[in-house]
């Protein structure tokens, strides 16, 4: 399974991002899919993830209320879009995958998590 992110820049705080993730190998529907970020000298964490079939999503604290967690199944793809980005926002973001077939769970916690991308830097300029 190869997941790879895009999407990500430099913005200036209060700007808008979509990041992207395509997903290959395995079939896209057995996916519960996340999103992680990773600040320089923090540990990995959660920042939204989604169900098989797009019918729940969930958020971190930080983040509910800006960011948006969407998935296309036709076209094997998982998004973030970004609103009213912060300076805190500044990561790299990893999409994430792991199979959990019909059923919906939600998952936060980074080991939960099978199949990760190579990620993409956000940079919010004050």
């Amino acid at each position: 399974v190869q997941l790879v992110e895009s999407g990500g820049g430099l913005v200036q705080s209060g700007d808008s991002l979509r990041l992207s993730c395509i997903v290959s190998g395995g079939a896209f529907t057995m996916y519960t899919m996340g999103w992680f970020r990773q600040a320089p000298g923090k540990e990995r964490e959660f920042v939204a993830g989604i169900s098989w079939n797009g019918g729940n999503s969930y958020y971190a604290d930080s983040v509910r209320g800006r960011f948006a967690i969407s998935r296309d199944n036709d076209k094997a793809a998982v998004y973030l879009q970004m609103n009213s980005l912060k300076p805190e926002d500044q990561a790299v973001y990893y999409c994430a995958a792991v199979p959990t077939y019909s059923g919906t769970y939600y998952y936060t916690l980074p080991d939960q998590y099978d199949f990760w991308g190579l990620g993409t830097q956000v940079t919010v300029s004050s």
